[in-house]
């Protein structure tokens, strides 16, 4: 018969249930935050002690995901399917599908969350246009093909969009 080890768990269940209470009302809360609640409560508050009990809750530390669309870019969606159910094939190879996106340059924000819960709202960040230490591109498709990515310098305006149409993509994809 095998001897069983049985090690007494350095963090107590209530400090664990505490952990999974913060956690659980701010999923973004730093591991270090998480430390300084552990000792001020008089428990362990190494790292890996804190993270092995949020593991044995279900919680890991993963990358947030970004929010996918907005209710309102859903509900525009679903209103442009409706209205244009029966296009023909030439009215869709007429469209040129276009999107700008940012890419941030700085480092990811990590968010404890259980498996299976990565869109939820809390456990996802806002995608924004806007501030420093990032990218701006554009790019398209349509049925001819992908059009050239294309770099945004400065902010995007009505006149910027035309040119990048007219000049750049549009060619490219034999649209116009």
């Amino acid at each position: 018969m095998e001897e069983v080890w049985n090690r007494p768990a350095r963090l107590s269940d209530r400090g664990r249930r505490a952990l999974v209470r913060e956690v659980t009302r701010n999923p973004m809360v730093a591991l270090t935050e998480l430390q300084r609640c552990s000792m001020k409560r008089g428990e362990p508050s190494r790292r890996t002690i804190i993270s092995a009990a949020l593991h044995k809750s279900g919680l890991f530390g993963r990358v947030a995901r970004r929010k996918p669309l907005s209710k309102k870019h859903m509900t525009a969606r679903l209103e442009f399917a409706k209205k244009h159910p029966k296009d023909s094939q030439t009215m869709r190879n007429k469209i040129l599908w276009s999107d700008e996106t940012k890419i941030g340059l700085n480092a990811k924000r990590h968010v404890w969350r259980k498996p299976g819960t990565a869109h939820h709202l809390a456990n996802t960040i806002p995608t924004v246009q806007h501030g420093g230490g990032s990218i701006m591109l554009w790019g398209c498709f349509s049925v001819g093909g992908t059009g050239r990515l294309v770099r945004i310098e400065g902010k995007m305006n009505a006149a910027m969009y035309r040119n990048i149409l007219d000049e750049i993509s549009a060619l490219d994809l034999r649209l116009g």
